[in-house]
């Protein structure tokens, strides 16, 4: 059974519940058509990571965004 984990930042309402459902469709068709598998089984996994909790260059997301906000 194909398991897909997908991280997106939570941030300003987004992902909407709309979107998480095409991007759950839009995978399961894609890796059902190229693995030539039923996707009744395809489990697929949205988690919402806030921008406290991961970073990138040594800051977090939130302080990166400040900073480039800052330079605007």
């Amino acid at each position: 059974m194909p398991y897909v984990n997908i991280k997106i930042t939570k941030e300003n309402g987004t992902p909407t519940t709309e979107q998480k459902q095409r991007i759950i469709k839009g995978v399961t068709n894609l890796l059902g058509e190229v693995l030539g598998r039923s996707t009744d089984s395809l489990v697929v996994v949205i988690d919402e990571v806030e921008c406290d909790n991961y970073g990138v260059g040594g800051i977090s997301i939130t302080q990166k965004r400040k900073a480039n906000a800052n330079l605007s």
